[in-house]
């Protein structure tokens, strides 16, 4: 069986040369900034961390410079890094700059429809529609503000039933965070331990993991070839069809009670735009898109927010000084009152923790990848349209000029010689510019309800007889902690 694959890999890479000599595919329009020399077929694979290929960029960019060029197999693809170079494409070229890069893992299964991969028009309608359908049930607002209290007190319900015992907190983090989103998105919440909830969770969880695997990136870089064979990407897909099934099976039930005065959900809202607009041939309201938006507000909903949450109280177990200081804060500030978000504007420090939580978890390290969509003339170089590009966001909030350590969790670099928190800039974990992430709003109320409801209800210290904290990512395309215990000793 080995031999077999040996075979298909060589046969693949065989056909590979000829189409790309016989073909021309590599055209030589544009003059692209410099870069590594690739090799034939494999471009700069050879140089590349699969496992983290942003580590190797930012390696390449001490060498090549702010803006360079690599060649992942046959696609030449343009890198931005750095806090200026970054914040420039991105905000003041956002137009040439903006485009969704086809990714063939998803192309294949959304085929462009949705929020996160979608592109031009279908992209423009999805995201007013999600952005508006947010802001109506509550995103920004008390009304969602008192389910995401709700799910921190659960959450720490949860956490009580280890009784200070070690656990992993991941199943439970995700499961509350998880929540907020169901709730938007079906109307209701949905029991922790409720088994269609939980194979929810783990498929979705599942797919953000293994969309940044090894295999899966040779995949979207040769989907003719790789696609064949036995892999994760099939285990992604076969993954994306049990979310569908799913999310049909919902919207047809809610189908049955469509009430258009009593919209209960954003798939609610969505089916009365899709009657609203049954005769327009060209609508985008179709069923398609309904199940690519769900299922990618699903994924950015809960993981993003969860990796965040972990990454948290990890680095909490690891500096105890500063979750000491973070619970003296919500002491002096909240004492045993429920935290708000409004009590932010009295707490610098805590929330200067939580900037320097995400700037240093850098959980979507890679950002998105864009494409470019026209010829851009940009410092120099002329980019031609199409041209993949990604914006290094681990290269902005690793910036030396804009965080004194950048490689250290420093809270101070969100604080000024006051002790009043400081905004930055520089301070981009959800990407900038015309696709920037459309849940900020909620994600930034999750993470401080979260962060201060469970440092003022327990002591996090790692478990008996382990003396030391792991800060190396896992591998994924948002990049958790690895794997962890933790004890969570409720506070008198």
């Amino acid at each position: 069986m080995d031999n077999f694959y040996v075979l298909a890999l060589v046969l693949a890479l065989t056909l590979l040369f000829l189409y790309n000599v016989l073909g021309n595919r590599w055209s030589t329009k544009g003059n692209l900034p410099p870069g590594p020399k690739p090799l034939p077929l494999i471009g700069n694979l050879h140089i590349l961390d699969l496992k983290r290929p942003y580590l190797t960029l930012m390696e390449l960019s001490k060498q090549y410079g702010s803006i360079f060029t690599i060649q992942m197999g046959l696609t030449k693809m343009v890198i931005f890094t750095g806090y200026e170079t970054v914040k420039d494409a991105l905000v003041n070229h956002s137009d040439e700059f903006g485009e969704r890069a086809t990714v063939p893992i998803f192309h294949k299964f959304d085929n462009g429809t949705g929020l996160v991969f979608s592109r031009g028009e279908n992209w423009k309608v999805m995201r007013r529609f999600t952005i508006a359908t947010l802001r109506d049930f509550g995103m920004g607002k008390s009304t969602i503000e008192e389910k995401i209290i709700d799910e921190c007190d659960n959450l720490a319900l949860r956490f009580q039933t280890f009784k200070g015992e070690p656990f992993d907190n991941s199943v439970p983090i995700i499961s509350a965070i998880g929540n907020i989103i169901v709730s938007i998105v079906l109307g209701r919440r949905m029991d922790y331990d409720d088994q269609t909830f939980l194979k929810l969770l783990s498929l979705t969880n599942e797919n953000i993991k293994l969309v940044g695997s090894p295999m899966v990136s040779l995949y979207n870089l040769f989907p003719n070839f790789f696609g064949w064979l036995p892999g994760k990407h099939k285990t992604i897909h076969q993954n994306m069809g049990e979310l569908n099934a799913f999310i049909r099976k919902t919207f047809v039930d809610y189908l049955k009670d469509l009430d258009v005065n009593d919209q209960r959900s954003l798939i609610d809202t969505f089916l009365v735009r899709q009657k609203e607009e049954e005769n327009n041939p060209s609508t985008y309201f179709h069923n398609q898109n309904l199940m690519s938006l769900v299922r990618g507000l699903f994924a950015a909903g809960m993981d993003t927010t969860t990796t965040t949450v972990r990454w948290g109280l990890l680095l909490m177990i690891k500096h105890t000084d500063v979750q000491e200081k973070v619970q003296e804060e919500i002491a002096r500030v909240i004492g045993s009152s429920q935290p708000r978000y409004d009590h932010r504007m009295k707490m610098p420090f805590t929330t200067a923790v939580i900037h320097e939580i995400q700037r240093f978890a850098s959980i979507v390290p890679l950002n998105l990848p864009h494409e470019t969509t026209k010829d851009v003339h940009y410092k120099g170089y002329l980019i031609p349209a199409g041209t993949y590009v990604i914006p290094l966001l681990h290269s902005v909030l690793r910036d030396k000029t804009q965080f004194a350590e950048p490689e250290k969790f420093n809270p101070n670099h969100f604080l000024d010689a006051r002790g009043d928190f400081v905004k930055k800039e520089a301070f981009m974990p959800f990407s900038a510019g015309r696709r920037v992430c459309a849940g900020e709003n909620l994600a930034r109320m999750e993470l401080f309800l979260f962060f201060t409801t469970l440092l003022q209800r327990f002591n996090f210290r790692l478990p008996p007889g382990v003396t030391d904290v792991d800060l190396t990512p896992a591998v994924g395309i948002i990049t958790p902690p690895l794997p962890y215990k933790l004890c969570a000793i409720p506070r008198v």
